[in-house]
This record gives C-alpha cells, sequence and structure tokens, in this order.
C-alpha cells in the first residue's frame, strides 16, 4: 500500500536508505534532515514523501518541485528493500508519483542517479519506465562518478 510518511517511519526510512545501497551510514543524518524537515512543514507542502508499505516500510519516494520552472519537478529518491526488489515495487512508486504530478499539471519529471557500472541496473529500470538520459555530468559526485540525468515528459507539451 503507498501512503505518506509519518514521523513513526523515520526509523524505517533511514535503514532503508542505508539497505538499499543508495546511502553510506554516514549520510542517514542528511537524509534524515530533509526527511524531518519535510514532515515538520518547513519545505512546504509540495516536498512529498511516499512509502511502500507491507507490514511496514519497503519502499520510499520523494519528490519535490524545481525552483524557478513551471512544473518541472525532481523525484530525489527511490529506494526499496533489497528483499523486495524485483516485485514491481518501484515501478508501483513511480507510476504513483507520474500519476499524483501529471493530475496537478507537473509537465516533467527528472531523475538523477550515478554513472558507476554499480548503477547500470537503475538506470536500465528507468529507461524501461519510458525516461530518456537526458545529461551526463562527468565527475560529479567524485573522480569516476557521474550524474546521470533522466527525464519524463508527463503530458502533453504545452504552448504560451
Amino acid at each position: 500500500m503507498i501512503r505518506p510518511i509519518t514521523t513513526d517511519d523515520i526509523a524505517a526510512i533511514l535503514a532503508l536508505a542505508v539497505s538499499s545501497g543508495l546511502f553510506p551510514p554516514d549520510a542517514t543524518d542528511d537524509v534524515g534532515a530533509v526527511l524531518a524537515a519535510s514532515l515538520a512543514g518547513e519545505s512546504g507542502p509540495d516536498h512529498v514523501w511516499l512509502t511502500d508499505d507491507d507490514g511496514g516500510p519497503v519502499g520510499v519516494a520523494y519528490y519535490a518541485p524545481e525552483r524557478l520552472t513551471e512544473g518541472t519537478w525532481n523525484l530525489y529518491m527511490l529506494a526499496i528493500h533489497p528483499d523486495r526488489q524485483r516485485q514491481g515495487r518501484g515501478t508501483a512508486l513511480v507510476r504513483h508519483v507520474e500519476h499524483a504530478l501529471a493530475a496537478r499539471g507537473a509537465r516533467l519529471l527528472l531523475i538523477e542517479t550515478s554513472g558507476l557500472g554499480s548503477f547500470e541496473q537503475t538506470r536500465a529500470f528507468y529507461r524501461a519506465l519510458g525516461y530518456d538520459e537526458e545529461a551526463r555530468i562527468r565527475e560529479f559526485y567524485k573522480a569516476g562518478d557521474d550524474k546521470v540525468v533522466f527525464r519524463k515528459l508527463l503530458g502533453a507539451p504545452r504552448h504560451t
């Protein structure tokens, strides 16, 4: 069941971020701070955290608008517990985000990930969902680790 995250989920979400391999244990303070600020309403109502709850959080998605744009959003985090991967949970979370954004008139969703070989499965996942690789910023995260940006139009382009 996909639902909004609550304060009761914070510890499980931080553990999920580490177990998924997205973040090292020493980065959970940063993730926790962003999550806590969002739950406290400090980030504004458009910062959305969702979980796939199956007896507890087994997946997480976090998305928010891109500042100074019209209808452009970022999916900042998508993680599924390793024991629950390849069950359609990541696809369900992404599709949920896409539908929620399309319903509010958003036009573009961006997703960034690592260019390391160990992230090829992640990049293939986004391609399979219809995302196009839009940009690659070499050496972004650290030497030898590019940032790869994917994009997807969510609705018909609007011309003004």
